[in-house]
């Protein structure tokens, strides 16, 4: 496992990423893009990954776009240094902040063994 992708595996802070997260644009890219840019900011100049998002995985149920309220519970996979991980997001509407962390995927875990 890479050293980058072992640090993210702990829970951590993390936000919307892109140059200027909006409400809108995270309704939107949990909607219709279904692609999603997430920050984790407490590393080195900050870590920024994008994702198709899994939908069978997420739950936005909690999550009001209208008055930018509750949590939107989000998971999709990506390669990050040569790992396949699986990175799982839960994001505030009213911070457009919250926790996230990487978590190796089945395909990784089984070639290292």
């Amino acid at each position: 496992m890479d050293e980058l992708t072992g640090r993210l595996a702990v829970a951590q802070p993390v936000m919307l990423g892109g140059s200027v997260p909006t409400l809108e644009e995270f309704r939107e890219r949990t909607g219709e893009m279904g692609y999603l840019l997430v920050r984790f900011a407490e590393t080195r100049g900050g870590t920024e990954l994008g994702f198709s998002l899994d939908r069978d995985a997420c739950d936005i149920s909690g999550a009001d776009f209208g008055n930018g309220t509750g949590t939107a519970h989000l998971e999709g996979s990506l390669v990050l240094n040569y790992d396949p991980v699986r990175c799982i997001a839960d994001i505030d509407l009213a911070t457009l902040k919250g926790t996230g962390r990487l978590v190796l995927e089945e395909r990784a875990v089984a070639a290292a063994e």
